[in-house]
C-alpha cells in the first residue's frame, strides 16, 4: 500500500495531499513547484470559450504576489493567481460554474495541452512565454495573468482560478491514511540512530534528509548538514520511526491522530461552515452557504451521509470484483509457480534423457569402430600371410636355382669330356626345369600394400551435425466443441480441436462412432479436418461418438464421448439428383408432376435401414384416371416405368376406384378404394417387423403388403403428367387405424 501512500512527485509520503481536476493527488508544496504560467497561445482563448462570462480586467499596479481575495499559498510568485471574472467587480459569476474546465472540450476540468518541458523528476511542466512584443512590463511582484497546473502522473493541465491552489480541495482521508500508516510503522520499528555518530551507542536521530537519506542527530545536523549553502534547498522530514518528531506522531505538530478526536474538515470557501451537503454536477462536498450563495446554486445536490454510503457501497462493490481478480492472480502465481516446478523438473528429466541418449550413440559407434578395427585387422593378417608365403616360396626356389647353378659350375670346370657328357643331358633338362619355374608373375608380389577399404563417414556426420530435437510425444486428448456437435434429420455433425498450448504435431484424426445400440465403435472419418458430418444414421437412434490424433509417434488417447440423438421422425423432400428427367419438382422439391405421359420415378433424399416411419402424399391433381404407385425403393430402381415393376421397388399404384400391391411386375391384394383430387395416400414402413402398410385417406389398404422387407430403402412414387402430388414427412406413426375393406376375390 506504500506505493498508493507516495507524492508522484517528490516520492515521498504525502504532506497535505490536493486533489486535481484529474483526480490524481500531489503533497502541496510540491503543487507550488510545479505550477507554472500557461503559454500565452492559451491565454488569448477563443471568443468562443470566453462566452460565459466578461473577460478578466488586467491586474491593478503594483499587486502582489498575494492579490485578490484568499490568495492561497500557490499564490506566489513562482505560480501566481490567475484572477477570473468573478474575482472582480461586474463579474458574470453565474456563468462560470467551474473555471478549471477554460481549456477543456468536455468540461473534464483538464486541458490537454501537451507540455514540452521534463523536469529531472519525471514531472512535465509548461514553458515559460514571454511576454507578447509592445506588451506594457508588468510591475514588479505582479504574477502571470494566468496560471497553470500539470498532473505528473497524466500531464493533463489545468488552470488556477483566483484562489489559486486553495482552489483544489484537501484529500484529508488520504492525509488521515497516510498519518495512520506512519504510525504503524513507527511503532512497528525500532527507534533511528544516527548514522554519522560515533559514540557508542548514536544517538537517536532526529532529522532525515529525503535528498541525502541519511539520518542525523542534532549535534550531526548542525556540524554535518547546515542549512545554508547547498544543503538549503535539502527536506528534513522526522525519522521514520520516532513518533515524537515533528509531524511524525499525533502530537508531534502534524495534527491529530487518526482518532475520533479528529477536526471536521470545514469548506473550502467558507471557513466556518462545514460541509452537509454533496454536489453531484461538480462532484465535491459543499456547505449550505455554497448552496445558498455560490455557484452551487442550480447544481444537483444530495445529503452528504446518504451520498457517503451510497459510494461507500460502490466502492466496496468495485472491490469485490478486484478482490476476485486478485484471488484469481493468487492462483495464477501458483500456477506459474507449479509451473516453473515442472519446467525444471522436466528440464532435468530431459537432460538426462539426452545424455543417455548421446551415450548411447556413443556406446553404438564405439561398438562399430571395434567390428571395423576387427575387419581391418583381418586385412592386414591375410596380406601379410600372403607375403610372408610367397617370401619363403621364393627363398626356396631361389635356394635351389642357386645350389643347381653353382653345381653345374662345377661340372663345366671338369676337364673329362666323357664323363660330362654323361650327365650333361640330365643337368640340361634340369636347368630347363628350374628356369620354367620362374614363370610370369612369379616374381610379382600377389598382394598390395593398400587397404581396399574406404570407411563412407559422410553421411553419419551429416546426420550427426542434423541431431536435434523432435516432438517424438503422442498427439493430447482432442477437445470436443459441443456447442458445435449437432444433429439433422439422421446426420450428425461432430467438431474438435486441439487443446491450447499443445506443440505436438498432427498429421490427422479418427473418427469412430457405435452403431446406434450401445454396439461396438468403428471408425467412420480418418483425415486432417476438424469437422466431420455423418450421414445415412438410424433415426431415433442415440449414438456415442469419440476422436483421437495421431502422428508419426503413434495415435494418442481417446477424447471424451459425446452422445448424440438423431431425430425421432424423417424430414426429407423429393431427390432432384435422382430423379428421372421427365420428373417436374417444386415447393422446394415438395411437390412432384410429370412432363410425360409414361411412369416415371422420383425419390426421397432419406434412406432408411431401422426404426417406424411415416409419411403422406396429398394428391393435388388427378386427370384422366392414371395410376400412380406409392412405396419404397432401393437407390438403384429403374425409373423410367412403374413403382414395382422390377425386383427393387415395393409399391402400390391405385386408380379411381382400387388398389393393387405389386413387387417384381406381380399384382397382388386388390382392394377396393381409389384415389382422387384431395386423397391422401400414407405409407408406413416398419422395420422393426420387416413390413410395409398403405393408408387411404387415414383407411388401411388391406393387411401389410409386404413382410420379410430388409435393407436400406428409400420413398419413391411414380406417376405421369396426369397426376400432381406433395409431400407431408415428420409426421408421427399412426397410432389408430381404420378397419381395412376386405379384397375382392
Amino acid at each position: 500500500m506504500e506505493e498508493e501512500l507516495k507524492c508522484p512527485v517528490c516520492g515521498s509520503l504525502f504532506r497535505e495531499p490536493i486533489i486535481l481536476p484529474c483526480s490524481h493527488n500531489v503533497c502541496l508544496p510540491c503543487a507550488r513547484t510545479i505550477a507554472v504560467q500557461t503559454p500565452e497561445s492559451e491565454q488569448h482563448l477563443p471568443p468562443l470559450l470566453h462566452s460565459r462570462g466578461p473577460a478578466p480586467p488586467a491586474a491593478a499596479p503594483g499587486a502582489g504576489p498575494g492579490a485578490g481575495p484568499g490568495a492561497g499559498p500557490g499564490a506566489g510568485a513562482g505560480s501566481a493567481a490567475c484572477l477570473d471574472s468573478e474575482s472582480t467587480a461586474g463579474g458574470g459569476g453565474g456563468d462560470h460554474a467551474d473555471k478549471l474546465s477554460l481549456h477543456s472540450e468536455t468540461d473534464s476540468g483538464y486541458g490537454s495541452y501537451t507540455p514540452s518541458l521534463k523536469s529531472p523528476n519525471g514531472v512535465r511542466v509548461l514553458p515559460l512565454v514571454p511576454a507578447p512584443p509592445g506588451a506594457a512590463a508588468a510591475p514588479r511582484g505582479a504574477g502571470p495573468a494566468s496560471s497553470s497546473l500539470t498532473c505528473p502522473q497524466c500531464h493533463r493541465s489545468a488552470s488556477l482560478d483566483h484562489r489559486g491552489l486553495r482552489g483544489f480541495q484537501r484529500n484529508r482521508l488520504l492525509e488521515a491514511i497516510v498519518q495512520r500508516y506512519q504510525q504503524g510503522r513507527a511503532a512497528a520499528a525500532p527507534a533511528a540512530k544516527c548514522q554519522l555518530c560515533d559514540r557508542s551507542p548514536p544517538e537517536p536521530a532526529a532529522v532525515l534528509c529525503e535528498q541525502c537519506e541519511v539520518l542525523y542527530c542534532a549535534a550531526c545536523q548542525l556540524r554535518c548538514h547546515p542549512a545554508r549553502g547547498p544543503f538549503a534547498k535539502h527536506r528534513l522530514a522526522p525519522p521514520p520511526a520516532h513518533p515524537g518528531a515533528p509531524g511524525g506522531g499525533p502530537d508531534g505538530g502534524g495534527g491529530k491522530g487518526a482518532g475520533g478526536g479528529r477536526k471536521l474538515p470545514t469548506c473550502a470557501e467558507h471557513d466556518l461552515e462545514n460541509y452537509s451537503m454533496y454536489c453531484v454536477s461538480c462532484r465535491s462536498p459543499v456547505c449550505y452557504q455554497c448552496l445558498e450563495e455560490g455557484k452551487h446554486s442550480k447544481h444537483d445536490v444530495k445529503a452528504l451521509g446518504a451520498m457517503w454510503k451510497q459510494h461507500k457501497a460502490q466502492l466496496s462493490q468495485a472491490l469485490n470484483g478486484v478482490s476476485d481478480k486478485a484471488k484469481e492472480a493468487k492462483e495464477f502465481l501458483v500456477q506459474l509457480k507449479n509451473l516453473l516446478q515442472q519446467i525444471q523438473e522436466n528440464g532435468l528429466d530431459y537432460e538426462a534423457c539426452l545424455v543417455a541418449q548421446c551415450d548411447a550413440l556413443v556406446d553404438a559407434l564405439t561398438r562399430q569402430k571395434a567390428k571395423l578395427l576387427t575387419k581391418v585387422t583381418k586385412e592386414r593378417e591375410h596380406k601379410l600371410k600372403v607375403v610372408w608365403d610367397q617370401i619363403n616360396h621364393c627363398t626356396l626356389k631361389l635356394r635351389q636355382s642357386t645350389g643347381l647353378m653353382e653345381y653345374c659350375l662345377e661340372v663345366i670346370k671338369e676337364n673329362d669330356p666323357s664323363g660330362f657328357l654323361q650327365i650333361s643331358d640330365a643337368l640340361i633338362k634340369r636347368v630347363q626345369v628350374s628356369q620354367e619355374q620362374w614363370v610370369k608373375g612369379a616374381l610379382e608380389p600377389k598382394v598390395s600394400a593398400e587397404f581396399d577399404l574406404t570407411l563412407d563417414s559422410e553421411p553419419l556426420l551429416q546426420s550427426i551435425h542434423q541431431l536435434d530435437f523432435i516432438q517424438m510425444k503422442l498427439p493430447p486428448v482432442p477437445l470436443l466443441q459441443l456447442e458445435k456437435c449437432c444433429t439433422r434429420n439422421n446426420s450428425v455433425t461432430l467438431a474438435w480441436r486441439m487443446p491450447p498450448l499443445s506443440h505436438n504435431p498432427v498429421e490427422g484424426y479418427i473418427l469412430e462412432l457405435d452403431d446406434g445400440d450401445g454396439g461396438q465403435f468403428r471408425e467412420v472419418y480418418v483425415g486432417k479436418e476438424t469437422l466431420c458430418t455423418i450421414d445415412g444414421l438410424h433415426f431415433n437412434s442415440t449414438y456415442n461418438a469419440r476422436v483421437k490424433a495421431f502422428n508419426s509417434s503413434g495415435i494418442g488417447p481417446y477424447s471424451k464421448t459425446v452422445i448424440l440423438q438423431t431425430s425421432d421422425v424423417a424430414w426429407f423432400t423429393f431427390d432432384p439428383s435422382s430423379a428421372h428427367r421427365d420428373i417436374v419438382l417444386s415447393n422446394d422439391n415438395q411437390t412432384a408432376t410429370c412432363n410425360s405421359y409414361d411412369d416415371r420415378v422420383v425419390l426421397g433424399t432419406a434412406a432408411f435401414s431401422k426404426g417406424v416411419h411415416y409419411w403422406e402424399l396429398h394428391v393435388d391433381r388427378y386427370d384422366n384416371h392414371p395410376d400412380p404407385a406409392f412405396g419404397i425403393a432401393r437407390i438403384n430402381v429403374v425409373k423410367d416405368m412403374m413403382l414395382g415393376k422390377d425386383d427393387k421397388a415395393w409399391a402400390m399404384y391405385v386408380d379411381n376406384n382400387r388398389s393393387w400391391f405389386m413387387h417384381c411386375n406381380s399384382h397382388t391384394n386388390r382392394t377396393e378404394g381409389g384415389v382422387s383430387k384431395g386423397a391422401t395416400v400414407g405409407v408406413l414402413l416398419d422395420l422393426n417387423k420387416h413390413n410395409l402398410t398403405f393408408y387411404i385417406n387415414g383407411q388401411q389398404q388391406g393387411p401389410p403388403a409386404f413382410e420379410n422387407i430388409e435393407g436400406v430403402f428409400m420413398p419413391a412414387l411414380s406417376l405421369n403428367r396426369n397426376v400432381q402430388v406433395t409431400l407431408h414427412t415428420g409426421l408421427e406413426v399412426p397410432q389408430s387405424v381404420k378397419q381395412p375393406k376386405l379384397p375382392n376375390n
